[in-house]
């Protein structure tokens, strides 16, 4: 058997209808660049060589993190092959990950002055548009599945208070999909003037049909939109994830525990938040190293 139809298999097998559609894509993905790169493979002709050269010709087109994840897409089948006594010993075992460098990172969160500007320069008119979507999410943290599965009937404005419970199919044929995991699934309290701003928007539409979708919506449609919103502002250029980032970002530099911003992020633990926010944290602890300090001198005699 072929090495790429052995994995085809295993993906048939153990992962089709058990992962969400949006990851079945990564092993659908990795199974085409294996048939690119290894097409006349044979599953028992696969040792140490033959799959570090998979990888080094996957990681001349990728970078270091992209060739990783393939590895780690590969090796699952790989060690199940191992297991079954297909392939005598495990090919993947001190494999080299190399990749090209890594692009220029763009700004992933904006500060609290330039939300301030990207907010000023929102069209927020009496109806609502896209906008409005790009103010919501920056105010909740929402992911922007989840933002563009909203209903009226998810708005509770007598309690403040927001219902996450599901996403939209946007990369498929749309309609309703669960959230990403439990944790996901959320009440997320909102400020007074955000409640009054949308009992206002959302009055007249229908309970259950969402908000914000008319027709197909792409996620690129709305970070074509923020960015010319960040340029007009004169501030840095980020995504509608960014939002979600900038969001956490200033709970976070606010003094909000990890634990509520990760409860509020639909994080399934707290984990994620702090390898998520790593940078911000260490800046919040040079802080509290120097209040600590200024505390102990105050201390002498």
């Amino acid at each position: 058997m072929l090495f790429s139809e052995y994995y085809k298999q295993w993906i048939s097998v153990y992962k089709e209808g058990a992962i969400r559609p949006i990851t079945m894509n990564k092993y659908n993905m990795a199974y085409q660049w294996l048939l690119k790169l290894a097409p006349t493979l044979c599953l028992c002709d696969l040792d140490r060589t033959s799959y570090q050269k998979i990888l080094n010709d996957y990681a001349a087109e990728h970078e270091r993190q992209t060739t990783m994840d393939f590895h780690h897409h590969l090796k699952c089948a790989i060690l199940d092959a191992v297991d079954e006594g297909l392939i005598q010993r495990d090919p993947t075992r001190k494999a080299i990950i190399k990749g090209r460098s890594p692009r220029e990172k763009k700004p992933k969160y904006l500060n609290q002055y330039e939300l301030h500007k990207l907010i000023d320069d929102l069209e927020l008119s009496s109806e609502l548009n896209m906008d409005w979507l790009i103010y919501l999410i920056a105010k909740t943290g929402m992911r922007f599945s989840e933002a563009i599965a909203l209903t009226p009937a998810d708005f509770d404005l007598v309690r403040q208070q927001l219902s996450v419970s599901k996403t939209w199919d946007y990369k498929g044929s749309g309609g309703f999909l669960p959230t990403k995991n439990k944790s996901s699934v959320r009440k997320i309290p909102l400020d007074w003037q955000t409640v009054m701003q949308f009992a206002s928007l959302i009055k007249s539409l229908p309970e259950d049909e969402p908000i914000f979708v008319c027709g197909k919506i792409y996620n690129s449609t709305v970070n074509d939109l923020l960015a010319r919103h960040c340029k007009h502002a004169e501030i840095p250029v980020i995504s509608v994830h960014g939002l979600r980032h900038t969001h956490a970002s200033l709970l976070l530099f606010a003094g909000v525990s990890i634990a509520s911003v990760a409860r509020r992020l639909g994080h399934s633990n707290m984990t994620t938040t702090q390898k998520t926010y790593l940078h911000i944290i260490h800046e919040l602890e040079s802080a509290d190293i120097d209040i600590i300090m200024r505390s102990l001198s105050n201390l002498n005699q």
